[in-house]
């Protein structure tokens, strides 16, 4: 079964809504279907990042 998505308002300036709208279109998405792709593609991003500096061992005073 797909989890239920959350609904919220989100502010944004019109040229910035204006340039996802056509970021959406040439893409073959709805503008809400592009903002969420991004976002998930940021998420993903940001935890593969994070995977990877978690790898190295922290450092220390005397590192």
């Amino acid at each position: 079964m797909a989890a239920e998505k959350k609904a919220f308002v989100l502010r944004i300036q019109p040229e910035t809504l204006k340039e996802l709208e056509r970021w959406a279109q040439d893409e073959f998405r709805s503008v809400n279907g592009q903002i969420e792709f991004l976002l998930n593609d940021a998420l993903r991003k940001r935890k593969k990042r994070n995977q990877s500096s978690s790898d190295e061992p922290p450092l220390t005073p005397e590192n």
